[in-house]
């Protein structure tokens, strides 16, 4: 198992990419805590996990925006398993709107989530994982941190800023045994992309024939990248950020129509 012996902590894991990963790291051998603003959901998720894999899934409710709440993550994990190896900074949200629209709490709101929440998992993730020897720091960031879309500038805004605080702990804490990557998905079939597909009986469809790979994203298809990541066999990679879009991003012709 990759990941046998070795401890994490995965936000968002309420659900989609973060629940899906949960059950991937705890097959792999891995004690995790599962973390999320909402504690049902992550409940939910350790109870799942604990049908196949007893005591190796623990939950957690925090908002990762919080600075109190994420140190009292940290030492609650490694007081109970004694040990942090991998940080799976997964939890984001959403909100529409262009820069005039976008109301400022909708704004700030998006920060806190996604660029804050990473910062304060490195914060006070990265001592914890040093006492341990090194370990991985996983941030989920997307193809938006390279292509903007439409109606979306403060969540485009924000994942630019996750790709570069990427690499710029990389850079700063590669030296003590801790490597920092990034995911970036595509269209993957999420609560977060839930109210498109809704919305437009034809989304799914389409989404699927925008990616060469001719179908949209599943949850899975990001777990089994942030396994690899968390993974020893990762152990000279630091710095990179992974597209998992199904090669939609490889050419931005079809994708024009989404936009």
């Amino acid at each position: 198992m990759q990941l046998s012996g070795k401890t994490a902590i995965i936000t968002g894991a309420a659900g989609g990419i973060g629940r899906a990963t949960v059950l991937r790291f705890a097959q792999e051998g891995a004690r995790v805590v599962a973390a999320d603003i909402q504690g049902e959901g992550a409940e939910e998720t350790a109870h799942i996990a604990s049908a196949d894999h007893p005591d190796a899934v623990i939950a957690q409710k925090v908002d990762v925006g919080r600075g109190d709440q994420v140190e009292r993550l940290i030492s609650e994990t490694v007081s109970h398993f004694g040990q942090l190896d991998i940080i799976f900074s997964n939890a984001a949200i959403m909100r529409d709107g262009s820069v005039v629209d976008l109301p400022e709490e909708d704004w700030d709101a998006l920060f806190d989530a996604n660029v804050k929440g990473a910062f304060l998992c490195g914060k006070y993730g990265i001592p914890a994982m040093r006492q341990s020897g090194g370990g991985s720091f996983i941030i989920t960031a997307s193809v938006n941190s390279f292509y903007a879309e439409s109606d979306i500038a403060g969540y485009c805004a924000t994942k630019g800023a996750v790709l570069q605080l990427t690499r710029a702990m990389a850079i700063d804490h590669g030296p003590e045994g801790v490597r920092v990557n990034c995911i970036c998905p595509g269209w993957i079939e999420t609560a977060m992309s839930q109210p498109f597909l809704e919305e437009n009986p034809e989304g799914r469809e389409f989404a699927g024939t925008i990616a060469p790979m001719g179908r949209i994203g599943q949850p899975n298809d990001i777990a089994e990248v942030a396994v690899f990541l968390a993974s020893d066999a990762s152990r000279f990679v630091t710095g990179a950020a992974y597209t998992v879009d199904g090669g939609w991003t490889a050419g931005m012709t079809k994708a024009l129509a989404l936009i």
